[in-house]
């Protein structure tokens, strides 16, 4: 699933690519992508990027008329097309797309947009969990997802004592806390295990049992973490953002192989829908988390 770090990364690829340039056709493939029906999607169509922006892990197009983009008139009559990936969707970008319409089928594509000048991009989506959405709106806080996030974790006013405000009442544990896009925007499960090797702190520990020290190491590891992944993904193409995300993990996906820190072997949670993966020496006193939906530290 793309997060934070990847949205950003192609935030910033769009608007090198779509700013300024006018929206020819936006075409659904899969019926169940467009979440929105008033706006059409084809109210989209003929308008002028603006700006392209992020909200947690949505991606947000902007587009409005020639003269309402070039500054004259106001933004009151722009429209946004806001993405978002969910666990398999991607955006593939085409220097030239193929000339004809896409028609329905069983393949990824899911929605196609394009460009008068040729280009334009593909959203895909792999697997038969069909989860990608697409909305056109008048304000991003129309789609309900943007509407509920919590404060983003790399924004500037995002301190210490707001993140330590965060996590006082949570009863929950690290993990599921840190995933929750309505307490923190744009962390997934990837990062959040990383984030937790990085701050050597159990995934299952109580987010209201830190102590000072404890929110303090998290906070910074948190923005460490993030940091760094947005600075490795930067200037990254959309196609090679995937592989970028996957070399710069030092514990998620990595079960069996040994941990950058300390050498002890990576090991793995297995739930339903998904799994987490951490160090025991690194996070957990030594000792293995059973394996098994509600777990804990086996005695």
């Amino acid at each position: 699933m793309p997060e934070l770090p990847e949205v950003a990364a192609l935030t910033d690829f769009l608007t090198e690519h779509l700013v300024g340039r006018r929206v020819v056709r936006v075409i659904p493939v899969a019926v169940s992508v467009l979440k929105t029906y008033d706006p059409p999607v084809t109210a989209f169509e003929g308008g002028v990027v603006a700006a392209v922006h992020r909200h947690g892990k949505y991606l947000d197009v902007e587009a409005g008329s020639e003269r309402d983009t070039a500054g004259v008139g106001t933004a009151d009559g722009r429209l946004h097309l806001v993405i978002h990936l969910a666990r398999a969707g991607w955006l593939e970008w085409r220097d030239r797309l193929p000339d004809g319409l896409p028609g329905p089928g069983r393949g990824p594509l899911a929605l196609r947009v394009a460009l008068e000048t040729g280009e334009g991009f593909d959203l895909t989506e792999a697997g038969t969990q069909k989860r990608l959405a697409v909305y056109v709106v008048h304000d991003p806080r129309e789609v309900p997802g943007v509407a509920r996030l919590g404060p983003d974790p790399l924004a500037a006013d995002f301190d210490e004592s707001r993140f330590a405000a965060l996590l006082g009442d949570e009863r929950r544990q690290l993990k599921g806390a840190l995933r929750d896009q309505s307490l923190i925007a744009g962390v997934g499960n990837a990062y959040s295990d990383e984030i937790l090797h990085a701050a050597g702190m159990s995934p299952f520990k109580l987010a209201a049992s830190l102590t000072a020290e404890e929110t303090r190491h998290l906070y910074e590891a948190l923005r460490t973490t993030l940091t760094e992944a947005v600075e490795r993904s930067r200037g990254v193409a959309a196609g090679r953002l995937k592989a970028e995300k996957k070399s710069g993990l030092r514990v998620h996906g990595r079960t069996g192989a040994p941990c950058p820190v300390c050498g002890d072997t990576i090991r793995e949670v297995s739930f339903s829908d998904s799994s987490l993966q951490y160090c025991p020496t690194c996070q957990t006193g030594g000792r293995p988390l059973a394996d098994r939906r509600l777990s804990r530290l086996l005695k």
